[in-house]
């Protein structure tokens, strides 16, 4: 490849709140990241045992799947926030400035108001679990508040997100959809 591709990030100018959900943010991603080369090197120690030292695994196949997961949902603000989610972004170009603004007002509030329901039902399913001393029906027989908790935070650290790039685009932090004006 010739060239290189600069990443859009969020941007958090000097504003205090912005530059904490950033943090935070990142820190996921980090977070997510780590159980990601967990995952990996599960798999390669599950791989081991089983053709290797022609043993048995128990539990490390439902920990990498766990893990899998739990990346997915705890990464997605930090995905958020390098802008990495999928943007088609035709029709805001073809948009003047202040009609590109209220559709960027009105697709970040009912992604905040979307991720929140999934926080509400998130948490609502992890307490039940939590509550209920529910575990998984295989031989580890994990706690499943455990890898459920990855919900609530996950979609919790999302809307925070989203909140943060609703808040810069306010205070002009940020340009709609990232696009300068026509």
């Amino acid at each position: 490849m010739a060239g290189q591709v600069s990443m859009p990030v969020a941007k958090t100018g000097n504003n205090p709140f912005l530059r904490f959900v950033a943090a935070l943010s990142t820190l996921a991603g980090w977070v997510s990241a780590g159980m990601i080369v967990a995952a990996v090197a599960l798999t390669c120690q599950m791989i081991f045992v089983r053709f290797v030292l022609n043993g048995s695994t128990v539990w490390q196949t439902e920990c990498v799947i766990y893990l899998m997961v739990a990346a997915t949902l705890i990464g997605l603000p930090y995905v958020q926030r390098l802008r990495g989610h999928v943007n088609v972004d035709l029709i805001p170009l073809a948009l003047p400035r202040g009609l590109r603004f209220a559709l960027c007002m009105l697709t970040l509030s009912l992604s905040i108001l979307i991720v929140g329901v999934m926080l509400y039902y998130g948490y609502e399913y992890w307490h039940f679990a939590w509550e209920r001393n529910w575990r998984s029906d295989t031989v580890w027989g994990v706690r499943l508040w455990i890898p459920y908790l990855a919900i609530p935070i996950g979609f919790g650290l999302l809307l925070l997100q989203l909140t943060a790039d609703l808040v810069a685009v306010i205070l002009k932090v940020e340009t709609p959809f990232g696009l300068e004006d026509n």
